[in-house]
């Protein structure tokens, strides 16, 4: 079973499961009915095991293209590869296994999504596809990183439509934006950072190998930041008890796991810099929603 958590990078997705579940109490003000809880966090596990399990079936080729030059053994240390990094490619598990462990955790996802709301197996949809499109564009445009932002912001997305089916367009977009520029600053140009000289040998169009360290890490740390001044704006906008002064330890946490490490990146612009933001950037998901869970505590 390891090597199937491994293939859903599990470990990682924990915690961006947080998101969802971070978004919805928010936006909600309090806990959802017992039902809808219950189904949610079925639905949010399997949807998040299902799309990055789809990330290796789509890049299966050229993940087994890394791993013939001897990329994915080079590569680690990340929260990614906690297990093993890309069992498939390694020859670990079969396309085959692979595929119909992605299928199985598809159909509960997209059940247990329109059960909540239509509008939710809809997101999801969208996200498992801009996910494809993400994978196939590894060679083709730098621009796919804003696809990651949208695939990133899909389960919150539709954990908001899930508790609330009329929620405030304002709260929705500022969450998005939040979440988008997070995935941007502090996932994705850190973790095409860390695996910039192994791109560069296979031709990878990303942001780092094509506009440069500097400016990819200028791009970051400006994500980053745009990223908390949203997160700020999204407790405004939420009804929770107390949001306003619940804010600020909110701040607190993405200064110490998104701010900080950006700045070390921005000084030193290397691997280790990089590999540290894209691991501390982490865990704001699980800080944002303790944040949450102790306000709704102490209303």
């Amino acid at each position: 079973m390891k090597l199937f958590w491994a293939l859903s990078r599990t470990p990682h997705g924990l915690l961006d499961m947080c998101t969802p579940i971070f978004a919805a109490l928010l936006w909600l003000g309090g806990f959802p009915p017992i039902h809808v809880a219950v189904i949610g966090s079925i639905t949010t596990f399997a949807g998040y095991t299902a799309v990055y399990a789809l990330n290796d079936l789509v890049d299966f080729r050229v993940d087994r293209e890394k791993a013939a030059a001897g990329g994915l053994a080079e590569a680690g240390g990340d929260i990614d590869g906690v297990i093993v990094r890309h069992p498939m490619a390694q020859g670990l598990l079969t396309f085959r296994e692979g595929l119909a462990w992605a299928i199985f955790w598809f159909a509960v996802a997209l059940l247990g999504a329109f059960k909540l709301n239509p509008v939710c197996a809809a997101i999801f949809l969208g996200g498992c596809a801009f996910e494809a499109a993400y994978c196939w564009l590894w060679r083709v445009s730098p621009y796919r990183t804003l696809v990651s932002g949208a695939v990133k912001t899909s389960g919150s997305m539709a954990a908001v439509f899930a508790v609330d089916p009329h929620p405030s367009p304002a709260f929705v977009v500022a969450l998005f934006f939040a979440i988008f520029l997070w995935e941007i600053g502090g996932q994705n140009i850190p973790n095409d950072l860390t695996d910039l000289e192994e791109d560069r040998r296979m031709q990878a169009r990303t942001i780092p190998v094509h506009f440069g360290v500097e400016r990819a890490v200028t791009l970051a740390v400006a994500a980053a930041a745009l990223a908390l001044v949203l997160n700020v704006v999204v407790f405004q906008l939420s009804p929770l008890p107390h949001a306003g002064v619940l804010a600020l330890p909110a701040l607190a946490a993405g200064c110490f796991l998104l701010a900080w490490p950006g700045l070390r990146l921005s000084a030193a612009k290397d691997r280790a810099a990089a590999m540290n933001l894209f691991t501390r950037a982490s865990y704001l998901p699980p800080a944002l929603l303790g944040v949450v869970l102790l306000g709704l505590m102490a209303s």
